[in-house]
């Protein structure tokens, strides 16, 4: 599949990871960055609210480091005028370009009036949008759910009116907002998307694997792809769909070794971020058993994760395991 551009960015190659909450943080990001190399990131997503409050906390989502470029800002909230503040203060921060959610359906995010409860509202959606774009230089997307229920398949009216105002790109997750991630995807939403913008066009929504990817580009007409859940505590999973993308050869399957040593460094560089040990430790109990799912033993290994308060108790778990692993591979088969 061929790279394609949005504004002055080139993305290459046209697979990228997608903002994921308590997920694409700084650290994971780096992680994924030098394991799989997507051509596009995005951090978490940043309330625009929190920013106009000078929330400590959120400006932390918004550090960009120079190895994960290109990267993308992604912002919610209602306001136009306090998101086109928040905009603003993305392109200092140096993102790449500014992420518009309208694609969250979590009841907190909508009952703002933010993330997918927008796709009730195609007038302040769009205003939102042009707002926005009026207050950077840099490429302005904005991510969408089909709709807010099956009843109105919005997105593919309010992809032309962002069109209009400016936007350079939209990313469609082939679900409803009422679904959250419950049944399949419908890929055909995408298609349909396809023949209403002429902007790049990214498709999201039940890529697991590199065969699911093609399948969508060829389908759907798309041209870029975004992987969520199936990367999350396994960039190797995202190095893989990019190399059959490719069409290079995918790397080997991680060792047991390889798949701690990412981990613990993942929680090196989240201590490294969130400057304060047991926050970053605890902010990642949920993640690192990920890291070790499917080996023998991991399930008990994952109830003392869950409990960890500093970086000396997860090393110390998973070198028991490695240990524990290596030595009942050592015992010869009667």
């Amino acid at each position: 599949m061929r790279p394609f551009s949005i504004g002055n960015i080139l993305i290459n190659p046209p697979v990228m990871l997608a903002p994921m909450e308590d997920v694409t943080n700084g650290a994971f990001r780096r992680v994924v960055k030098q394991i799989a190399n997507p051509g596009l990131m995005f951090t978490e997503f940043v309330s625009a609210m929190a920013v106009h409050f000078n929330a400590k906390k959120t400006f932390r989502k918004m550090r960009v480091h120079p190895e994960e470029r290109p990267l993308g800002i992604q912002i919610f909230g209602g306001d136009p005028c306090i998101m086109a503040e928040t905009a603003a203060i993305c392109e200092r921060f140096g993102a790449d370009l500014v992420d518009i959610n309208m694609g969250c359906w979590v009841p907190k995010v909508c009952r703002t009036g933010s993330g997918a409860a927008l796709l009730k509202s195609p007038d302040l959606a769009q205003s939102i949008v042009a707002s926005v774009v009026n207050a950077v230089k840099i490429p302005v997307t904005v991510k969408v759910r089909a709709g807010w229920n099956y009843e109105l398949f919005a997105a593919p009216e309010l992809a032309k009116r962002f069109q209009d105002v400016g936007a350079q790109a939209v990313t469609l997750h082939a679900r409803f907002a009422k679904q959250g991630f419950e049944g399949e995807a419908d890929w055909r939403l995408i298609e349909a998307m396809r023949k209403a913008v002429s902007i790049p066009l990214i498709g999201n929504g039940d890529v697991r694997s590199g065969g699911d990817a093609l399948r969508m580009f060829l389908e759907t007409g798309c041209d870029g792809v975004m992987v969520g859940r199936a990367a999350i505590s396994n960039p190797w999973k995202l190095r893989d769909i990019i190399a059959e993308v490719c069409g290079t050869a995918q790397g080997p399957e991680p060792s047991l070794e390889e798949r701690i040593s990412t981990a613990l460094l993942h929680l090196r560089l989240m201590i490294e971020d969130v400057g304060d040990e047991i926050s970053a430790v605890r902010a990642l109990r949920g993640q690192l058993p990920l890291y070790i799912k499917g080996v023998p033993g991991a399930a008990a290994v994952r109830n003392e994760l869950v409990r960890i308060e500093t970086y000396s108790d997860a090393e110390a778990i998973l070198n028991k395991l490695a240990t524990s692993v290596t030595s009942r591979a050592c015992i010869p088969a009667r």
